[in-house]
C-alpha cells in the first residue's frame, strides 16, 4: 500500500528551528521528485520545496534561505526550516511523484502521492 508519513511537526517559538522528516513506502514506484507543500487554513496548498532525483532543489521564495531540503535515499526526505515565522504556521505535507515536470514542479497536481500532514505552529 502507497503510503507518505510525516513526522517532526510541533510548537516552536519565532526565530526557532524544525526539522520534519518523511518516509515513503511505495511499492513499484521509483520516485523522481520529493517535496513538501503546506496549508494554513482557507488558502491554497502551497509547494514549498522540492528536490529531485538528481538533487536539484527548488524553495518557494516564502521559504528561500530559511529552508533546506533534502534526501538520504528515495525513501526518506526532510525539511530543516530555520528562522521560523508566525507566517510559517501551516500543516505541512510531504509529496511524491515518479516524474518531475519542471514547469509544475510546486503544482498540487503534479503529485499523485500525499501525506496526511504534520502541524507547525509558530508563536510570536
Amino acid at each position: 500500500q502507497a503510503q507518505l508519513v510525516e513526522s517532526g511537526g510541533g510548537s516552536v517559538q519565532a526565530g526557532g528551528s524544525l526539522t520534519l522528516s518523511c518516509v515513503a513506502r511505495l511499492p513499484g514506484y521509483t520516485v523522481q521528485c520529493m517535496g513538501w507543500f503546506r496549508q494554513v487554513p482557507g488558502r491554497e496548498r502551497e509547494g514549498i520545496a522540492i528536490i529531485s532525483s538528481d538533487g536539484t532543489t527548488y524553495y518557494a521564495d516564502s521559504v528561500k534561505g530559511r529552508a533546506t531540503i533534502s534526501n538520504p535515499n528515495a525513501q526518506n526526505w526532510y525539511l530543516q526550516m530555520n528562522s521560523l515565522k508566525p507566517e510559517d504556521t501551516a500543516m505541512y505535507y510531504c509529496v511524491a511523484d515518479k516524474r518531475c515536470f519542471r514547469p509544475m514542479i510546486f503544482a498540487r497536481g503534479a503529485y499523485n502521492f500525499w501525506g496526511r500532514g504534520t502541524q507547525v505552529t509558530v508563536s510570536s
